[in-house]
């Protein structure tokens, strides 16, 4: 998804610069609406995986000693 924000990124700033107000404004609009959108995403799952509590496989806390 931020990918897809970069690209509308792009697209607006050469809009921009070949003279197209609108279609500009308008992709710009879009860029910041996925950029946000993937903003709002990420922080929920990073509460969701710090809720959770999961582990990662194969850190060192879970190995065993001898």
């Amino acid at each position: 998804m931020l990918k897809w924000a970069a690209i509308f990124a792009v697209l607006a700033l050469v809009a921009a610069l070949l003279g197209f107000g609108g279609l500009a404004s308008g992709l710009a609009g879009i860029a910041k609406f996925l950029f946000f959108l993937f903003v709002v995403i990420f922080v929920i799952m990073l509460i969701a995986g710090v809720v959770t509590g999961r582990r990662l496989a194969g850190s060192d806390t879970d190995r065993v000693l001898p």
